[in-house]
């Protein structure tokens, strides 16, 4: 395949043919990898360097003229995203650790590391037969109090006993209840339970253990609060809202991709890194555990039909960003450059957005412009000649250029 006779047959033959602009946008990304370097050779003929996989040199034939070479791509529209992009580990929001409220032995243990538990499930039992003969002493010696107390109430209705002496039967009473009441919270402790629903994720106890008071027992987690927290820098705020939608991928997960939504965003900046904690939810949790390590893509910006420029077209000069564009042809393979001024307004990992001076077929040199001038003169590589001399890469390329534009 070579390259068209004209930049308005070129433009006609990436609208009928999709294959084409792959090809050239395969190549493009091929020669942008193996980092070639384009330009003139002596006097006697240029010549076209690059490094293949093989590492070995190839070199393009000469060139009759000291024309330049360079590798142009054709522009065509498609889909970019501006997202900002962070790594974090996945957090459960609702994660407790559950320790022992009493000095006891372990007799029962009713959960496993993996148990799912619900909210006052029992988690283990301790030693209690002590406790219950407390409870039963104290509400023996509150019933005895209770009956004194009726009879001194009635008594002193009937101005037989002094205030004192009834005032002492309240007092006995009271007392006992008390006790009665601290009774069934001592017995209350040896029944171990679950504060909240979840999983638990860790046991740290054995049956037949002597626990102590304030003794780490399990961890427990609710999975379905997990959440992934990333600090982004001050000067994106203006481009994040509550609601935003983001993506999440981990190794663990293999290609799939999981929708996060920006869920919080802290009303404070940390004065020493100069970020904010974006906390992101998760619409679907299966198979993610807390301290997953994952990557975050917060999604700032979307354009579905953009002219998309390939980065490796662009030239910078001081603050401004320049292509070239092959225009106006000078003979059988000869082309003449423009250098223009554009202004990426959206940019993704590989190509930028440009609203003006740039149309749909338009040739842009992307590999061999670094010694370029407006207005000069240059040879186009064809197709096959430069598959020829970059090696056997270029099915990979393709491939990745086909996902690119979801063909």
């Amino acid at each position: 395949m070579s390259l068209p006779n004209s930049n308005q047959s070129l433009a006609g033959r990436l609208m009928s043919s999709q294959r084409a602009v792959l090809a050239w946008l395969g190549l493009a990304i091929l020669i942008l990898s193996s980092g070639l370097a384009l330009g003139c050779g002596p006097a006697d003929g240029a010549a076209i360097a690059s490094e293949p996989a093989s590492e070995t040199d190839v070199a393009l034939p000469d060139d009759a003229d000291d024309v330049m070479a360079v590798a142009a791509f054709p522009l065509t529209r498609g889909g970019i995203e501006s997202v900002l992009r962070y790594s974090t580990n996945l957090e459960a929001e609702s994660e407790v650790k559950i320790y022992s409220e009493a000095a006891r032995q372990v007799v029962e243990l009713l959960v496993e590391e993996g148990s799912r538990v619900t909210v006052g499930q029992p988690l283990l039992r301790l030693k209690d037969e002590e406790q219950r003969s407390s409870i039963a002493k104290a509400k023996s010696q509150l019933a005895k109090a209770e009956r004194e107390y009726d009879r001194q109430r009635k008594l002193f209705e009937q101005e037989l006993i002094s205030e004192q002496a009834f005032s002492e039967a309240t007092y006995e009473k009271e007392q006992l209840e008390i006790a009665v009441s601290d009774a069934e919270r001592e017995l209350s402790y040896a029944t171990v339970r679950s504060p909240l629903a979840g999983v638990i994720t860790a046991r740290m106890v054995s049956l037949g253990d002597y626990v102590q008071v304030n003794q780490h027992l399990f961890d427990l987690v609710d999975f379905s609060s997990l959440v992934a927290r990333v600090y982004v820098p001050e000067k994106e705020l203006v481009n994040l809202f509550v609601g935003q939608g983001a993506r999440l991928m981990s190794e663990a997960l293999g290609d799939e991709t999981r929708a996060a939504r920006i869920e919080r965003i802290a009303p404070t900046v940390d004065s020493r890194s100069g970020t904010v904690k974006i906390t992101l939810s998760i619409d679907d949790k299966k198979g993610l555990r807390p301290g997953m390590y994952v990557e975050a893509e917060l999604v700032v910006a979307v354009d579905n039909d953009a002219l998309l420029v390939p980065k490796r077209a662009l030239v910078y000069d001081q603050d401004q960003v320049f292509v070239y564009r092959a225009s106006a042809k000078q003979g059988a393979d000869r082309h003449l450059v423009e250098r223009l001024l554009i202004e990426p307004t959206l940019e993704d990992r590989l190509f930028v957005r440009v609203d003006s001076k740039l149309s749909d077929g338009d040739l842009i040199v992307v590999a061999g412009q670094a010694g370029l001038k407006d207005g000069a003169e240059v040879r186009l590589l064809e197709m096959q000649e430069a598959l020829k001399t970059f090696g056997s890469g270029a099915e990979a390329e393709l491939a990745m250029a086909r996902e690119r534009l979801g063909n």
